[in-house]
């Protein structure tokens, strides 16, 4: 199913009526945990929100009700430089207390922070970054990285501002968040959600595509929403800064999200019913 909206306001109502009548399902495995509650869900969910040039923060705040002040917070973290793991921001997002039982002698299996910023992410025996303090924004020319990849060092948000600013027009404006080491059973635990940030500018507006694999309609959709649209105007502000000529008149298009399972736990369906937006 595929719905296009001018609001967030409007995606949540028809969501929430969608889910109504969702099937029952029961996975196996929830966040590498054996999974003990039925979910209702929805299988191939593309939803396109018109962002209409809008670059104001708070119209985005009011539009799409994150959980504030942690989206804005933990936004910040994201995009600040640092393979962070565990962070900060995760002891105050509204689930913080059960998402700690993830954590392995303190860290998470995988972070954003480590995934947006992936070229020393990597850490040596003793727990220290393999970069000193201090270059992790901006990387020696000579790189003292192993190659991760196949042929190449890993890229990173970085690299990805550098080619939407040189070259506006590209197809190539991805960054992976779904890594390799995620896939099948590998170490059993958390899976990234998010596949990736796809950014592509066409007539003189930014429009980001961004597939999740899986999407919890009640704790996860409106913070995602809300940290893919913070991204896509930090994206553009950035290339703005390096490229003025060519990206001074770019204004915010769309937003479409690709959900392959968007879901709500039976648990908190009643919750979500009374949620009002």
């Amino acid at each position: 199913m595929t719905y296009a909206f001018q609001s967030f306001d409007e995606a949540f109502d028809v969501l929430k009526r969608a889910m109504a009548g969702a099937p029952q399902v029961k996975t196996e495995r929830w966040q590498g945990v054996a999974a003990n509650q039925d979910t209702r869900e929805l299988l191939d969910v593309n939803l396109q929100v018109d962002l209409r040039g809008v670059e104001d923060l708070d119209h985005w705040r009011r539009d799409v009700r994150p959980n504030l002040p942690w989206a804005d917070d933990h936004f910040l973290e994201r995009v600040g430089g640092e393979p962070l793991n565990p962070g900060e921001e995760w002891k105050r997002w509204p689930w913080g207390q059960s998402a700690s039982k993830f954590r392995t002698q303190g860290r998470f299996n995988h972070t954003y922070m480590e995934r947006l910023w992936p070229r020393y992410a990597r850490r040596t025996a003793d727990g220290k970054l393999f970069a000193k303090e201090g270059e992790l924004r901006r990387y020696p020319p000579v790189d003292p990285r192993p190659k991760f990849g196949v042929a190449h060092h890993y890229g990173d948000l970085e690299d990805l501002v550098d080619l939407l600013a040189r070259e506006p027009q590209t197809r190539q404006a991805v960054i992976p968040l779904f890594f390799p080491e995620d896939t099948g059973v590998s170490d059993g635990g958390r899976k990234m959600c998010s596949l990736c940030y796809q950014v592509i500018v066409r007539g003189g507006r930014a429009h980001m595509w961004y597939p999740l694999r899986s999407c919890d309609l009640r704790r996860h959709w409106q913070d995602d929403a809300y940290l893919a649209v913070r991204m896509l105007l930090w994206l553009v502000d950035r290339c703005r800064e390096r490229n003025g000529q060519a990206w001074r008149e770019v204004r915010p298009g769309s937003l479409l999200m690709h959900m392959t399972s968007l879901h709500v736990f039976e648990a908190d369906w009643l919750d979500l019913q009374g949620k009002k937006w």
